[in-house]
């Protein structure tokens, strides 16, 4: 007869959340200066005609920097919802299923915003 507690010493952890831990961190800290320079862009064309954006957004390092920020926050906010669906969901069943909508949510959405940067940036 052992108790939960006998149980679960000396087994440590399973080591998996600390790279979702340093993931999160990671994207964090990369949407900092990728925000900032975003949102100065944004104020300096405010204002401005389709074509001027389009020109911008068609800069090789624009367009990057765009993309960089795209994906960085879709894998920042997957990452973040799913720590919250994990903390909060506690039915399998809806863990599971929301869990997979959330991926292909941020999968179907962050694709779809590449594919629009490209479009503009490369003038199709």
């Amino acid at each position: 007869m052992r108790s939960t507690t006998g149980l679960v010493r000396s087994r440590g952890s399973a080591r998996e959340g600390v790279a979702h831990w340093k993931a999160q961190r990671f994207t964090a800290l990369a949407n900092v200066p990728l925000v900032l320079w975003f949102v100065f862009s944004a104020v300096g064309l405010a204002g401005a005609d389709h074509a001027t954006v389009a020109a911008w957004l068609a800069a090789p390092l624009n367009a990057t920097l765009m993309l960089l920020l795209i994906l960085s926050a879709f894998h920042h906010a997957r990452l973040g919802l799913q720590v919250v669906v994990e903390d909060y969901v506690h039915h399998e069943g809806y863990k599971l299923a929301t869990l997979v909508a959330i991926t292909f949510a941020t999968f179907l959405l962050g694709g779809l915003c590449v594919v629009s940067v490209l479009k503009v940036a490369l003038g199709s």
